[in-house]
């Protein structure tokens, strides 16, 4: 777009057919507009935009808290034909700040619907964007990068284009940024929830299991069904939580799980406890995403920020130790950087798709976590050994402490 809004050819050949009148819009901050049809809320938001390549779980992607700060780009074009549902919710309300899709969302058709993915979004204060070439705008990402962007949806299609190109400007980027502190949980409590089975759906743990301290940066509830269906008791603390509060609750593991923002920004005060448990207990410790970063960076290592992060459910990762690739879920712009792994920590797994490290372990003490989601299941079941893994851990430690 010129500086008078007058459309340039580039800025053309983003927008929807004419016969359509665009009703929203998404401008990048070099200056880029492509434009689209409208649906869910109405107004402003701005973030990083990125992109997800899932052909499934778009309302678990909305509802991830790992999605905080970004707008989500979904590569697959047919999003909201099976509607939404309770069920689905990964957390009480979505934390992606938007959506951009190629198809504006149908009627939903699943028998599991109780509503439809426009009117959710609406409810919830989040814009969706459809009828965009999103083929383009995933190369855009890729080419230069997440970038910051502004999207607005206005329904007389009244777009102040210098106004929201400053926006996406000023955004200051994820870099720096702990979000992990405005996803957290208020307060501690316990979760019993295991995971969804047919006929029954989701039900209760009433089995004893291991105790297990969760620190939430962020925390999918499904991570947390995996947790009680491996067999663990789980108490959730806030992302703040110090060693004292982890060590009141007597667990016998510790589980640190996703999140958003970078994780330098959040190790700030979550390295610190990490490291005090480290020195203080053998307890098993296993983290996802946000928390496999923050025990890399508790260990010594450093994390960098990527050029478009990995997003989506068709991931291939290699546990190097077994030569077995799994199919796994991923959600992280930030990386460990392998080449920082102190003596005494090993690599586990890598991704096949740029070699960037997937996961980590002390070589003599049952501490390890993985960057992708296993709790998320698009193998379907590549990964569940890992929460098997922990609960394993747990079981000898308790056997050898029987035993002395």
């Amino acid at each position: 777009m010129s500086e008078r809004g007058t459309p340039s050819d580039q800025a053309l050949a983003a927008a929807p057919d004419s016969a359509s009148r665009a009703t929203a819009c998404i401008v990048l901050a070099d200056g880029q507009v492509f434009y689209g049809h409208g649906f869910g809320a109405t107004g402003v938001a701005v973030a990083e935009l990125c992109f997800n390549t899932a052909m499934t779980g778009y309302q678990e992607i909305m509802t991830d808290p790992s999605y905080a700060g970004q707008i989500v780009t979904f590569t697959f074009p047919h999003v909201g034909n099976v509607g939404v549902n309770s069920e689905d919710d990964e957390t009480a309300d979505p934390f992606a700040a938007g959506m951009v899709v190629k198809w504006d969302p149908t009627e939903p058709s699943n028998w599991r619907a109780t509503g439809d993915l426009p009117d959710w979004l609406s409810r919830r204060g989040r814009i969706g964007v459809g009828g965009v070439d999103t083929r383009r705008l995933t190369r855009a990402i890729r080419l230069q990068g997440a970038p910051h962007v502004a999207i607005a949806h206005d329904p007389d299609g009244h777009f102040d284009l210098d106004a929201l190109r400053a926006k996406a400007r000023a955004f200051p980027g994820l870099k720096g940024m702990d979000l992990a502190r405005d996803v957290t949980c208020a307060q501690s409590y316990r979760w019993d929830e295991m995971r969804w089975a047919w006929p029954a759906g989701y039900v209760r743990r009433e089995r004893p299991g291991r105790r297990v301290v969760a620190i939430d940066y962020g925390a999918k509830r499904n991570i947390l069904r995996c947790l009680a269906s491996a067999g663990c008791d789980v108490t959730v603390l806030p992302a703040t939580a110090t060693a004292e509060d982890v060590f009141a609750h007597d667990p016998e593991g510790l589980f640190l799980s996703n999140g958003p923002g970078d994780p330098a920004a959040t190790g700030e005060y979550a390295v610190p406890m990490i490291r005090e448990v480290l020195e203080r207990s053998d307890m098993p410790i296993f983290g996802i995403c946000l928390g496999h970063q923050m025990l890399a960076l508790a260990v010594g290592a450093r994390t960098i920020k990527m050029n478009h992060g990995h997003h989506g459910a068709n991931h291939p990762v290699k546990e190097l130790a077994t030569g077995k690739v799994e199919i796994t879920s991923m959600n992280h712009g930030f990386t460990v950087d392998s080449q920082t792994l102190p003596p005494g920590v090993i690599e586990t797994h890598v991704s096949l798709f740029d070699g960037s490290n997937c996961g980590i372990a002390l070589a003599d003490r049952p501490v390890f976590s993985v960057q992708h989601h296993p709790e998320a299941s698009p193998g379907p079941q590549d990964s569940f050994y890992l929460f098997e893994r922990f609960v394993g851990s747990m079981r000898d430690g308790a056997r050898r402490e029987s035993q002395d």
